[in-house]
């Protein structure tokens, strides 16, 4: 469903690991929302619950849990991790969307 890069998840290990969560037992939330300069936008961040309306996936080792509305969005994305001086930070790679905004925070369908 959603893949990680092994940059992102040593990136996301880093992250995890200096925010307090642990990268075995914990997720990464991603999800999609209204809003953006192209209409939806994705959501990214750490999380230590699972809800009944989750979808837990994993891959590279990192758990990643979806909610039930962006499952559709974010079927055979890819998330990965862009560092250095012109990086973007994590960016999905996301073959469901049609149109991206310059930053690649934001997409539509």
């Amino acid at each position: 469903m959603i893949k990680v890069s092994d940059q992102a998840k040593a990136k996301a290990v880093q992250l995890m690991t200096e925010e307090g969560f642990n990268p075995v037992e914990d997720y990464i939330r991603v999800g999609v929302k209204s809003g953006g300069c192209s209409g939806l936008e994705y959501v990214l961040k750490f999380d230590n619950q699972k809800t009944d309306t989750d979808q837990l996936f994993e891959d590279n080792n990192i758990k990643i849990i979806v909610d039930k509305k962006s499952i559709l969005y974010l079927a055979g994305t890819t998330l990965e991790y862009s560092g250095g001086l012109n990086g973007k930070g994590f960016v999905f790679n996301n073959p469901n969307a049609s149109r991206t905004c310059g930053c690649g925070e934001s997409f539509s369908l």
